[in-house]
């Protein structure tokens, strides 16, 4: 079975963590919600979750994916936590990948992974000088790393990495099931 890593920092975007959450599992691919300290975690819009863990206790476990939901302070938080650009470096080195929306691809940036590559994110969070190519699509996939732009592409953002993680078949499968349009494609 596969297995993600959501780390939940204070001021997370909800939309986003609950709809990655929630789309993995419904993919049957196995979800580990890890809060970087306190446990629960307040998003940026006041709604609070419950982690399945702290980072501490399972940031030496095997993931196939990390997966940063963005808002603020939340994606801040996660860039400025050590722990993190350590997971993302090793799971790409051991054939991971690493997926971020919103604010949150500034964290891979400055983990340093997205230098000669595509990527999105919400307006203003990624410099276009860097040594990227900084593109306004929904949700972008160069190699094992894939970024989205916000809140409303989260559906497509958690649907790509279904497909990244059990196959095109599988998305389809789960976005029949939600009954929204052009589903299949």
């Amino acid at each position: 079975m596969k297995r993600v890593l959501v780390p939940l920092a204070e001021g997370f975007e909800e939309l986003e963590a609950v709809t990655i959450i929630d789309i993995l599992r419904r993919a049957g691919i196995e979800v580990i919600v890890a809060a970087l300290t306190d446990n629960p975690v307040t998003g940026s819009h006041g709604i609070t979750l419950s982690a399945d863990a702290t980072l501490d206790a399972v940031s030496g476990q095997q993931f196939d994916l990390i997966a940063l939901p963005g808002g603020m302070p939340g994606a801040a938080n996660l860039m400025d936590d050590s722990r993190i650009g350590g997971i993302i470096r090793r799971l790409l080195d051991g054939g991971g990948h690493v997926a971020a929306i919103c604010a949150a691809p500034m964290v891979l940036a400055a983990a340093g992974v997205l230098e000669g590559r595509r990527a999105t994110c919400f307006p203003g969070f990624l410099d276009r000088s860097a040594d990227l190519t900084l593109v306004d699509e929904p949700v972008v996939v160069d190699g094992r790393i894939i970024t989205s732009r916000g809140p409303g592409t989260a559906l497509d953002f958690a649907l790509e990495l279904v497909a990244q993680l059990s196959g095109p078949g599988t998305r389809q499968k789960i976005e029949s099931q939600l009954q929204r349009g052009g589903a299949g494609r």
